[in-house]
């Protein structure tokens, strides 16, 4: 248990400072937009390439993987709308909400700081991977769904317009397709680059997991739903055991990927729930609610996920 402990400490014990500073601290949150750009635009996407560019490209063209682990969040993402209709009694932006707070995972802050703490270097391929798919299938289905529902109002060409533009302007996305194409005809950056690539793949675990406690600590829960319960218990377990059963079920994928893919599934509600609420505005107030509750929960059941992991519980032989 030592070991689980010396694991999850560190990456808990980061989001926990940043929240304390949050609460302690009353900065103002548009102090945080700098580091966000810092995180989100430049230290994520240089970790993503740096550690793609230098992997097999036989590696990044196997989408077995990505089919099987974007299928599952699709899944769950239904499971946790089919609750949203029950819950608000057919209110389809409102179900989309709670989908997205079902099926989104914390990946892009907590994912690659989690998946590299507990399997190591060779998690980053993965991480990227779920990183970029699971991101392209929300951004798909958050404006379309809200477009069916009558929130947006735009045109549907405006719509999938928009959507095509935060698919491939994302710099997840467009970090993860430079290090293929890079790993593809072999390109190494010159060393000076490279040393600039290391410096920013450092900081970017540690800076993510201290502001996505700052974001939590800044918009705390107002009011909590009768649904959450529900919805939470869909993300912290359902998700990452349905990713498992079908990853295994498939067979043939490298245990370390099997084990990102789990870890990834179970992280809490990424705060962009509360930021999709806000923006059509729907659901904002309860939204605030799954990021807090879920990410104070995900201690016990992120922390009870490295264990059996660690503990060989999943027949992985980490």
């Amino acid at each position: 248990m030592q070991d689980v402990i010396a694991l999850a400490f560190p990456f808990f014990g980061l989001i926990f400072l940043g929240f304390a500073a949050g609460k302690f601290r009353k900065l103002p949150e548009a102090g945080l937009a700098w580091m966000n750009f810092f995180i989100v635009y430049i230290a994520l996407p240089a970790l993503f390439f740096r550690l793609l560019s230098e992997t097999p490209i036989e590696q990044l063209t196997d989408l077995s993987f990505v089919t099987a682990t974007t299928f599952t969040t699709y899944t769950v993402f239904a499971i946790a709308f089919c609750i949203g209709v029950l819950a608000t009694s057919g209110n389809i932006p409102e179900s989309t909400v709670l989908g997205i707070a079902g099926a989104y995972s914390n990946i892009g802050y907590m994912g690659p700081g989690l998946t590299l703490a507990v399997l190591g270097p060779a998690a980053t391929v993965p991480t990227a991977l779920i990183l970029c798919f699971d991101n392209t299938l929300l951004f798909i289905l958050a404006p379309l769904m809200m477009a069916v529902g009558g929130t947006d109002k735009e045109p549907i060409t405006k719509t999938l317009q928009r959507i095509v533009w935060r698919v491939f302007s994302h710099p997840f996305i467009l970090a993860t397709i430079a290090g293929v194409g890079a790993a593809a005809i072999g390109f190494r950056p010159p060393t000076a680059i490279d040393t600039m690539l290391k410096y920013l793949s450092g900081a970017a675990a540690p800076c993510a997991l201290f502001a996505m406690g700052v974001s939590v600590a800044l918009r705390p829960a107002n009011r909590i739903p009768l649904e959450l319960p529900a919805v939470l218990v869909v993300k912290l377990l359902v998700h990452p055991l349905l990713v498992f059963l079908l990853l295994s079920w498939i067979g043939g994928f490298d245990p370390i990927w099997v084990g990102t893919a789990i870890l990834m599934a179970c992280l809490p509600p990424a705060t962009n729930v509360f930021v999709i609420a806000q923006q059509y505005n729907v659901y904002v107030q309860r939204a605030s609610s799954f990021v807090l509750i879920g990410t104070i929960a995900s201690v016990v059941t992120v922390t009870g996920f490295i264990w059996a992991l660690t503990h060989n519980l999943f027949h992985l032989n980490l």
